[in-house]
């Protein structure tokens, strides 16, 4: 159900993108139809109870979203009744449908009412037991014999036609999503498949026009949208993510994944300064400190007392870039296998978490030979320091898709603990940490 903020045209918009790596959860307001989000509340947390995108500890679920929505909330000082949650994993599933009905008017003018009947049309299809629709997105209508229409309303005819692409994914992965976000006090105003939250803020019109892939990269899961003549006419999502290659680097290493993951987000940075010679510095003096720069000693990313020095360069191209090659190769077979390749002049716009790793443009450029680009998302007002890059690209669609699909409702208070742990330890955890923040 989805609900405006009664008389007013501001909207007050909540998305929670829970991932395998971090739960993120921003609110925004809206005013008017024209502008974009101000965001008001951020929140980022470690995700816990999480693998490949799907729940696998609810209790440890249930607390990564309560202490996101919690920090949001209090940025915000609102209150929060309704939520758009991301969706991703193996479960999603995606394919096309057609739907067939009558213009219902005398004077065979196409009303809303009928455009609503077609789309109900297209969805209705036969889905297994455990699948459920998550999207039914319209792509051309047809007028009679008039085809390629994106907006039928107020046209004349007799047979209405409509082409849409729908998103499905498993029932009990949603309800349990739904289950703890309830469990908070708030409602799901609806879910959003993660490639489709990124597409809303990476992609331009011209883009979706021309033919373009959007590949979201996760910690535990990529996801991936094409479009071809502005419409969406596939999605789906690989369960691997960004995540693999950290535990690449930890096995390779022989280190743990958190000094992993220090290492993979150091030479990722590094590699977006990359060395020059001074001026006038000699080519054998380049040439020692650029030697000198290619060491990494284990020291400098952990407590431990080692003295190994590894070479980045063996880092990146013998344990990372074969992951990399894996994930844009199994991308390239899912294209391939919907007669894509060549509908997609625009290439590849690669966003998430994942997108800013070391060579990801270039061995996608070659592993799908076409043009690539780090996708980020448009520019917003309020604090978005910290959320302009494509890691929150999912995160700010989500604003983005509740904007065009109406706000949530909110109350001008605080949110108080809600007490559906199981133990009296957390109880007592939960009623301590809301008195401390009471205190000045």
């Amino acid at each position: 159900m989805l609900l405006r903020v009664a008389m007013s045209k501001q909207q007050i918009i909540t998305g929670i993108d829970l991932g395998t790596d971090k739960c993120v959860t921003l609110i925004a307001k809206v005013e008017g139809d024209k502008s974009a989000p101000q965001v008001l509340g951020v929140s980022t947390v470690a995700s816990k109870g999480m693998r490949r995108s799907q729940i696998i500890d609810l209790e440890q679920v249930l607390e990564t979203i309560n202490e996101s929505l919690d920090g949001a909330e209090r940025m915000a000082g609102l209150e929060i009744k309704e939520a758009y949650l991301s969706v991703a994993g193996t479960h999603i599933a995606s394919f096309n449908s057609k739907g067939v009905v009558a213009v219902s008017s005398p004077d065979q003018e196409i009303v809303p009412v009928d455009v609503e009947r077609v789309i109900e049309a297209a969805r209705a299809i036969s889905l297994p037991s455990d699948k459920e629709i998550i999207h039914v997105i319209p792509n051309c209508y047809k007028v009679d014999a008039q085809d390629g229409i994106k907006d039928p309303i107020g046209m004349t005819g007799v047979r209405l036609e409509l082409e849409a692409h729908i998103i499905t994914g498993m029932s009990t992965a949603l309800k349990n999503i739904e289950k703890c976000v309830e469990d908070l006090g708030v409602n799901v105003s609806g879910f959003v498949f993660s490639g489709l939250a990124a597409s809303e803020v990476v992609l331009s019109e011209t883009e979706k026009e021309l033919g373009v892939a959007v590949v979201d990269i996760g910690a535990g899961s990529t996801s991936i949208c094409a479009y071809v003549d502005g419409a969406l006419v596939y999605s789906a999502s690989l369960p691997i993510g960004a995540r693999h290659i950290t535990q690449d680097i930890a096995l390779g290493c022989r280190v743990s994944i958190d000094v992993a993951e220090q290492i993979k987000l150091n030479l990722s940075q590094e590699a977006a300064h990359p060395l020059k010679p001074h001026p006038g510095e000699s080519k054998q003096d380049f040439s020692m400190r650029k030697k000198k720069a290619d060491e990494i000693k284990l020291a400098d990313f952990s407590d431990a007392n080692s003295d190994e020095v590894l070479s980045k360069r063996e880092i990146v191209e013998d344990i990372m870039a074969p992951r990399i090659q894996e994930i844009f190769s199994l991308v390239a077979e899912k294209i391939a296998a919907q007669d894509l390749i060549r509908e997609i002049p625009a290439g590849l716009v690669i966003t998430g978490g994942g997108a800013e790793t070391v060579d990801m443009l270039p061995i996608a450029r070659k592993e799908l030979k076409m043009s690539a680009r780090i996708g980020k998302p448009f520019e917003l007002s309020g604090l978005t320091t910290e959320i302009q890059k494509p890691a929150f690209a999912t995160s700010i669609g989500l604003l983005f898709y509740g904007k065009e699909h109406g706000g949530t409702t909110v109350s001008q208070k605080l949110r108080f603990p809600k007490f559906k742990l199981a133990t009296p330890s957390q109880w007592v955890r939960k009623v301590t940490d809301f008195i401390k923040s009471l205190l000045p």
